[in-house]
């Protein structure tokens, strides 16, 4: 007997229609699983086997042929076991219901119980858009499920349970959704700007750099706080919207990294990986692509600490993201984009030792050395970072004065202002900040008068700043003058911009 259940496959952070066809025919006890299934779907029929026997229910032994369809995709991942077990009991008769207008995902442990499953939200999303009725997901799933409204969730313990909620022995009782808006998120940050001595050129640096969007690269000796400054930064980022706080959200399902007690991710990730990182962990891969820490910093901080230690090849992987705010994994399966719109804040020592910019101490590099220490980061990188700031060493009186410095609250207040007026500026469109404006976008939104433009005309021809420098400063100086709530932009504006340009460009 034939019989059909309604799944689905998460590729990349969308999701496509899987259609799990089972069917018993006489001949010896065997199960074949076709459909382009991995290691993990074919595992599936020993634990659906288990899972089934432990449930008390009988296990057919004919030949049971099971079909993902369409067979082009491929399938990976354990959460087809619970489609499969309930299309066994139906064609072996033991199920008798209408499940058409249902969607069935989860991963069956031996003894019929439900084991947490990844990407349950942007199934629920799929569910709701296709016009499913119903989403039967494990328990464990059911808060992360119930935020999308419009489709009944159905939260599973067991196998038995569902069969018995099926012929309507013993109801489930459906979650509550919650809905994006209702689920709020307590900021506990360890790391304050008020506690931070000194640097307030680099804390107004940073500041605009949290306002727009934009790149950071901090060098300096050590010790003078360029890693304190960036972990202080997500404590003056705004609050994410919905849209935003869903697209993360989403990320994390996916890659598996969302926390159970916390079904929606509010506050925006800060990632720190170490220089020792890979490739495919830095921008995502795998034989089975998943989100890398790039992708993972969506909305948020990507912290590079020591930014010559990471290799070359790798640094080079960030200029597609970077430029454009995805990043594309081919393989030969096919290709999948993630988003890869984050804020990016490197850091570096000036030389190996670390002292050739601190006037106070002797530097032992050679020229040699400093330029090739340099050189480890390439100039189109660079070119595409918009802040550059020399990190100088902090005073004895400022590290011993009491006065707190402003504290990250009220800095935050300024850039919330700040991104409010951006909110207002591109609401018709699909950029969120300053430094996701396109070339169209820098002409439509960056007036100029005549007097910046002969500032802008003298910085370009003196500093022989390219074409991307030049938007880069003009999408700075747009920052810049939101800060200050100014509809234009102005020649203040413009020269402060100008500041955090690099002594010497390389293009």
């Amino acid at each position: 007997m034939l019989s059909k259940i309604n799944s689905c496959a998460v590729v990349g952070l969308d999701c496509e229609a899987i259609e799990v066809e089972l069917d018993i025919s006489p001949g010896l006890g065997s199960i074949t699983v076709v459909g382009l299934p991995d290691t993990a779907v074919q595992e599936s029929k020993e634990r659906v086997r288990a899972a089934i026997k432990n449930s008390g229910f009988e296990y057919p032994t004919t030949r049971i042929t099971i079909n993902l369809a369409p067979a082009d995709i491929k399938k990976a991942g354990p959460a087809y076991d619970l489609p499969i077990a309930i299309g066994i009991l139906k064609a072996s008769k033991q199920l008798d219901a209408n499940i058409d207008d249902s969607l069935f995902i989860g991963e069956l442990s031996l003894n019929g119980k439900l084991r947490h499953t990844n990407g349950i939200l942007p199934i629920a999303i799929f569910a709701k858009q296709k016009g499913y009725k119903r989403l039967y997901v494990p328990r464990v799933n059911e808060f992360e499920a119930s935020l999308v409204e419009g489709v009944e969730i159905i939260p599973v313990e067991s196998l038995l349970q569902l069969f018995e909620h099926l012929i309507d022995e013993k109801i489930i009782k459906p979650a509550k959704t919650h809905g994006i808006g209702d689920t709020e998120e307590n900021e506990n940050f360890s790391v304050d700007f008020a506690y931070v001595k000194g640097q307030e050129h680099i804390k107004r640096a940073l500041e605009i750099a949290a306002s727009g969007g934009h790149n950071v690269i901090m060098s300096g000796p050590p010790g003078t706080g360029k890693t304190l400054l960036a972990r202080a930064v997500p404590t003056i980022l705004p609050k994410m919207t919905k849209e935003e706080a869903l697209e993360v959200t989403k990320i994390y399902s996916i890659a598996g990294l969302l926390p159970s007690d916390r079904p929606l991710i509010k506050i925006r990730p800060f990632r720190t990986p170490h220089h020792s990182a890979t490739a495919p962990s830095l921008v995502g891969g795998g034989t089975f692509p998943k989100p890398g820490e790039i992708s993972l910093a969506h909305r948020g901080v990507l912290f590079l600490d020591e930014l010559p230690e990471f290799p070359r090849g790798i640094l080079e992987n960030l200029r597609q993201p970077l430029e454009d705010g995805i990043v594309t994994i081919g393989r030969a399966q096919g290709t999948l984009t993630f988003p890869a719109k984050f804020s990016l804040i490197a850091s570096m020592n000036p030389c190996p030792c670390g002292y050739s910019s601190d006037p106070d101490r002797d530097c032992s590099c050679s020229p040699t050395q400093i330029i090739k220490y340099q050189k480890k980061i390439s100039g189109p990188l660079l070119d595409r970072i918009d802040l550059h700031i020399e990190v100088p060493r902090i005073k004895f009186e400022k590290l011993t004065d009491d006065n707190l410095s402003e504290s990250s609250k009220s800095i935050r207040e300024r850039v919330e202002k700040a991104r409010e007026i951006q909110q207002k500026r591109f609401e018709n469109k699909k950029i969120l900040t300053n430094s996701e404006m396109s070339s169209q976008d820098v002409k439509e939104f960056c007036r100029t008068n005549s007097q910046t433009i002969d500032l802008l005309k003298t910085a370009v021809n003196q500093f022989q700043l390219s074409a991307r420098s030049f938007y880069k400063i003009l999408k700075l100086a747009r920052t810049i003058a939101d800060l200050e709530e100014k509809q234009n932009i102005e020649s203040s504006h413009i020269a402060e911009a100008l500041q955090y340009r690099p002594r010497t460009n390389v293009v």
